[in-house]
């Protein structure tokens, strides 16, 4: 596929009931009153004013993330949800996919959210272990969450949930033991992250204070090896770095991202990527949620950042999304949107290494002994 012309919707609902030590999207914990409904009609106010920027598109993938979506009443994603098929065209085989904590409150809105058009929920599960749920700042139980991922698996057409690995104490033995509990449990798709630790978080607070010991870069290479085969042998192979899934169950939305297509970023502290008369619009949103309900409720929008990418940086962010996919990314689309070819100097010396190789149809892709080393990959390809 040379070019990605699907587009997407992504949704930022950016409240949750508490803040993980981890976590470093913009996420806010609201104490006290709060209009949801109010709320929602800033939303249907910014689909209306990106969709007179972007008119014409056929949505392919709708995706509410956060924050904690599944915080939100069904009837005001049933709302978002008509708010954008009035103003652009929705595909018959749309995917709607809505983040979800897996707490039994929020499981007992599932038909809700079903009823409002969802077909797809992505759980943030984290963990099958109790004691790391706890270290995570999670508020569910490991009951909770299987209880949860079947209720999903029984109520929607497709589901996944996240797991994270190479935490804190963690040994090889105990990611295998989990890693098949979780991909026994699974149907068709899982996401798998590293943890990895990010500045402004209380966990990036630990580390430098020398209180959060991490997994050394051999044991969190070979937990990741791990994770591959596993994986592969139970029929949910990688299609990109941290996400695995059977053939046909791969996210629509999350693939528009990594093969470089368009999408629309709604709510606070959303980014986007918009095509306008031809050039490729970076845009993002007011993190701040209450600032950038009155800046919507004022101008119609909530956007901060609406900047035209240069041809290197078209380039740059293909390569960049691109390679974390297993199909790779085709150099002839590289070449049109940077205005230059990759570098075959550099091609040769990371084939000669063993961290790419071209494909049949000429696509280029970061082999497995590449993946632990992709900034790097992305690095060298860029230069």
């Amino acid at each position: 596929m040379s070019t990605n012309s699907a587009f997407g919707v992504y949704i930022h609902w950016p409240f949750c009931a508490a803040k993980c030590p981890y976590c470093d999207f913009n996420s806010h914990v609201h104490r006290g009153a709060f209009d949801e409904d109010s709320f929602v009609t800033a939303y249907v106010k910014e689909i209306e004013t990106t969709a007179k920027r972007a008119p014409g598109r056929l949505v392919d993938a709708i995706f509410f993330g956060g924050g904690t979506p599944s915080l939100m009443k069904p009837d005001s994603v049933g709302t978002i949800l008509d708010a954008i098929g009035k103003h652009w065209q929705v595909s018959d085989s749309v995917e709607v996919t809505l983040e979800a904590n897996p707490t039994s409150v929020e499981a007992e809105r599932f038909r809700g959210y079903r009823y409002a058009g969802v077909n797809r929920v992505s759980l943030g599960v984290q963990s099958l272990r109790p004691e790391p749920l706890a270290q995570l700042g999670r508020l569910h139980s490991v009951a909770d969450a299987i209880a949860a991922v079947r209720l999903a698996q029984k109520t929607f057409e497709r589901s996944s949930f996240d797991i994270i690995y190479a935490r804190p104490g963690q040994s090889l033995a105990d990611w295998d033991e989990e890693l098949t509990e979780a991909l026994a449990l699974s149907d068709g798709h899982l996401s798998l992250y590293q943890l990895t630790i990010e500045q402004g978080t209380r966990y990036f607070d630990l580390f430098q204070a020398g209180k959060l010991k991490m997994p050394s870069e051999d044991l969190s290479a070979d937990m990741f090896a791990l994770t591959q085969d596993l994986t592969a042998s139970y029929g949910l192979p990688a299609y990109e770095i941290s996400n695995h899934a059977r053939p046909g169950q791969e996210s629509r939305h999350n693939l528009i991202y990594w093969r470089y297509g368009e999408y629309a970023g709604i709510g606070p502290g959303a980014h986007g990527r918009l095509v306008i008369g031809g050039e490729r619009h970076a845009t993002a949103t007011e993190r701040m949620p209450f600032k950038w309900w009155e800046k919507v409720i004022e101008t119609g929008d909530g956007l901060i950042t609406d900047d035209r990418l240069s041809w290197d940086e078209e380039g740059d962010e293909y390569l960049v999304m691109g390679l974390r996919l297993r199909e790779g990314i085709d150099p002839a689309r590289y070449q049109s949107l940077a205005r230059r070819a990759l570098t075959h100097t550099q091609i040769d010396f990371l084939k000669s290494i063993g961290f790419i190789e071209t494909l049949p149809n000429g696509y280029l892709r970061v082999t497995d002994k590449g993946w632990p080393v992709l900034d790097a990959v992305v690095a060298d390809l860029a230069a």
